[in-house]
């Protein structure tokens, strides 16, 4: 990360957005994050609100690399993404699929509080009809005999994301299904995000720019992990995915479908959208309108600016 700027500096240009979504995802409806402005263009810091201020930091980190350093060299001009299906009944598949035209790689919402393994089959099954290639994300919901149950039930899948929350029970459930396992939480809230290697865990790491601590950040883990890297965004606003992208087009090794496809899950957003063409995302710098943002409560910007102050502290004493 550059040196730090104080916290005056971030807050002088700091804004704070509330985005609508169209569905509900990771069981919200409305997206809060932070956007300041730097000498290389905005940042964001998103971090969810249920995060300690040690963890989100690291979102403050990823805001600031974006603002005052940009994005590193770019090795590709477009990036493939999936398309993003939250847990949604099957019936509607067919109509959140036409936001990700010319997708062939579909990641499924799975493991939902209040729905069942029938809720799961019968999504998968509906987007499967639209495109071939299915993974699943299960939040590290599942216990490991249901997440056993559930990768035989669902048929064959690309990967299940995060099946279960421990290391040990992702190898566990590795060495049971042929499924490949793919961890998430398991790097990004880690203390050490390589020990998923060290526990034969996981057959593809997730990576996400923000919880990560940025781009750069991203591209050294990617670099020490000897298995497949997917770049996904955290629920990104259109700053916080053009760095997700920009880390994607950076890799040395064009990634399998990132999962970079969210930006459609909003009604409106503080930039023109990331929204495919193709099935791919084109890398590209992001200006913010303040005038036109949609500006979240004042309460909601004192409870965000009081935030930054605190992780920003936790940010100067490291």
């Amino acid at each position: 990360m550059t040196s730090l700027p104080s916290f005056a500096e971030l807050a002088d240009t700091a804004i704070v957005v509330s985005l609508p979504m169209n569905v509900e995802f990771r069981g919200i409806t409305t997206r809060e994050v932070l956007l300041f402005r730097g000498p290389a263009g905005w940042g964001e810091f998103g971090a969810f609100p249920e995060y300690d201020d040690v963890e989100s930091s690291a979102w403050l980190a990823a805001g600031i690399e974006a603002a005052y350093l940009g994005p590193p060299e770019l090795i590709r001009d477009t990036v493939p993404v999936n398309a993003t299906v939250p847990a949604i009944p099957a019936g509607d598949v067919k109509a959140l699929l036409e936001r990700f035209p010319g997708a062939t790689t579909a990641k499924v919402k799975v493991a939902q509080e209040g729905q069942t393994l029938d809720d799961d089959v019968a999504r998968v099954a509906a987007v499967r009809e639209h495109i071939p290639t299915v993974r699943v994300d299960a939040n590290a919901k599942w216990s490991v005999p249901q997440a056993i149950t559930a990768l035989r039930a669902l048929g064959e899948l690309e990967y299940a994301e995060q099946p279960c929350a421990t290391l040990e029970e992702l190898a566990e459930v590795r060495s049971a299904v042929r499924t490949p396992i793919a961890a998430d939480e398991s790097i990004r809230r880690a203390e050490d995000p390589l020990r998923v290697i060290e526990a034969k865990a996981a057959d593809v790491a997730i990576l996400k720019v923000a919880p990560l601590g940025g781009m750069r950040r991203v591209l050294d883990l990617a670099a020490r992990i000897p298995i497949p890297v997917v770049i996904s965004s955290a629920l990104d606003s259109a700053v916080g995915m053009s760095a997700g992208v920009a880390a994607a087009a950076a890799l040395p090794v064009a990634p399998p479908a990132c999962g970079l496809g969210t930006g459609g899950l909003f009604v409106t957003d503080v930039a023109e959208p990331f929204v495919p063409d193709g099935g791919l995302l084109r890398p590209r710098r992001i200006e913010v309108d303040v005038a036109s943002a949609p500006l979240a409560s004042d309460e909601r910007r004192r409870w965000w600016m009081e935030r930054l102050r605190r992780c920003h502290a936790v940010l100067a004493a490291s």
